[in-house]
């Protein structure tokens, strides 16, 4: 075969065959080429007989004149210049030299590295212990194109894994890096797991520290350091810029999206009703990854610490102050509340997706959590059932509010406005909207309501208001009062004597 080379058998064998056949069919049977027989019979001395001569040139070299004067130097003034980068720069200085000299260039500066080189970084594979290291890291899922209610759905996935058994679990987080999703997730997969392991190792935080100052940076190092010791685990971080030290987790980013990826192809789209469907899905897929791997799991929960009574603290809180305007700025962005608070000074629980507000120690409500633009433009979250009351006695502020387009709570309404402000007076509009988000909140007939205003806009029907509210009656305010007269209590008396009586 070509590239292969005869031994001694094999030539034994032939030249035994080549006493009863002929010479194509003995070396056929010896298992080599008829030019090698034809060699053979020309030099019957046996491969360990023969001295090995180095096999020289069949052409002349490209690089005699410049590799050693040229290129050499390159390697070592710039020991991590690429080989293209050096082809590149001789090409310009020599025109004639052939492209067709790139990958004899590149295979001798690789063969060069491998003499004269610097040493390279060695990686160790590690015996891992069970019970001792799990680890966190974070990873994006733009890739996927998830879409929630119609909208793409901005993400990535904490992913915490055991070194050892390969437990994992993965939640949806919607805001990046930061130290609530880490606590967060941190927390979910021990209690899921039922166990913390000795050591918990993370990658330095990096993403959640950027745009921090010196004391803000300290105190989320002091959170994360009182975190990992409420689970009695020895927090740890690889170095910066070092996958490989975390390779037991980054490895199985790749195989955990994998696994999304292909149960988004079987499922046949990526769309899903709500956020909480999403991440359902996503926990379904990484239970079936552990369902494989039940009995080194199993085996390695045993050895776990056990967990504390309770949980730690998963959120970050503050205060803030509601304002004449009905909300407050959090992290720019304004969230609208009910106007009776507005003076108050709210404690305010910040989760990754939401926030709890409260009034002393009494909660008041849970907010979705809003983020600010890209290009650091403020948020708005706007419930436009904390400002309808007060949008009836000024309708025109409509016109220019700052967050109009957010205070609509449906698509239809949006288009609903602008197709009245085309059709009629500005004043007249914003009145007519105004009513109609009235009567959504008076009559709690948001989706009904936006669906029948879809209808008018395709068929181009400005909404007939009074029709409208002779369709959702009654009003609450027009209900008649119904009046319950009471039963005199001798009636009662009546019915006792009445059974003691039939007992008689």
């Amino acid at each position: 075969m070509p590239g292969r080379h005869i031994h001694d058998h094999q030539m034994r064998l032939f030249m035994k065959l080549r006493l009863s056949k002929s010479l194509p069919v003995a070396a056929a049977q010896a298992g080599f080429s008829i030019a090698t027989a034809y060699r053979i019979e020309q030099d019957q001395r046996l491969p360990s007989q023969k001295k090995e001569q180095p096999r020289g040139r069949r052409r002349p070299d490209p690089l005699a004149d410049i590799f050693d004067s040229e290129v050499v130097p390159l390697l070592q003034a710039a020991p991590g210049i690429r080989p293209v980068a050096i082809f590149d720069e001789l090409s310009r200085r020599h025109e004639d030299l052939s492209r067709g000299v790139r990958r004899t260039l590149e295979r001798r500066i690789r063969a060069w590295r491998a003499l004269h080189g610097q040493e390279r970084e060695v990686v160790f594979r590690q015996v891992h212990e069970a019970g001792h290291m799990g680890l966190s890291d974070f990873t994006e899922m733009g890739d996927l194109v998830v879409t929630v209610a119609g909208v793409p759905l901005e993400h990535c996935l904490y992913h915490f894994r055991l070194a050892c058994s390969g437990f994992e679990h993965a939640h949806v987080i919607l805001g990046g890096e930061s130290f609530v999703a880490l606590a967060e997730g941190l927390q979910s997969a021990l209690w899921i797991l039922g166990g913390a392991p000795r050591e918990h190792r993370s990658d330095s935080l990096s993403a959640a520290f950027r745009n921090l100052d010196r004391v803000a940076r300290d105190d989320l190092t002091t959170r994360y350091d009182a975190l990992c010791a409420h689970y009695l685990m020895h927090p740890s971080r690889n170095n910066r810029g070092v996958a490989h030290e975390n390779g037991t987790i980054e490895s199985a980013h790749g195989h955990l999206k994998s696994a999304i990826g292909d149960a988004l192809l079987l499922r046949g789209g990526t769309e899903f009703a709500d956020l909480q469907a999403y991440r359902c899905f996503v926990d379904e897929i990484v239970s079936r990854k552990n369902a494989r791997n039940a009995k080194r799991i199993d085996a390695e929960r045993a050895l776990l610490q056990p967990l504390p009574p309770a949980r730690s603290c998963d959120y970050e809180e503050t205060y803030v102050y509601v304002t004449s305007s009905g909300g407050f700025t959090l992290r720019k962005v304004f969230y609208t509340v009910p106007s009776r608070l507005i003076g108050h000074r709210l404690r305010v629980r910040l989760y990754d997706d939401r926030l709890d507000l409260l009034l002393g120690a009494t909660q008041l409500m849970t907010l979705e959590r809003g983020r600010g633009g890209a290009n650091g433009k403020h948020g708005h979250v706007v419930d436009y059932h904390h400002v309808i009351h007060a949008l009836r006695r000024k309708p025109m502020a409509l016109l220019r509010l700052v967050y109009r387009d957010q205070l609509f709570p449906r698509e239809a309404y949006r288009l609903t406005f602008e197709f009245l402000r085309e059709q009629l007076p500005e004043r007249a509009a914003c009145k007519a909207m105004v009513e109609l988000l009235s009567l959504a909140h008076d009559r709690a007939c948001e989706g009904q309501l936006a669906t029948i205003l879809a209808d008018d806009l395709a068929n181009k029907r400005l909404p007939d208001n009074n029709a409208l509210l002779a369709r959702f009656a009654p009003d609450p305010a027009r209900l008649p009062e119904v009046c319950v007269q009471l039963a005199s209590l001798s009636a009662y008396e009546v019915l006792v004597e009445s059974a003691v009586g039939v007992e008689a």
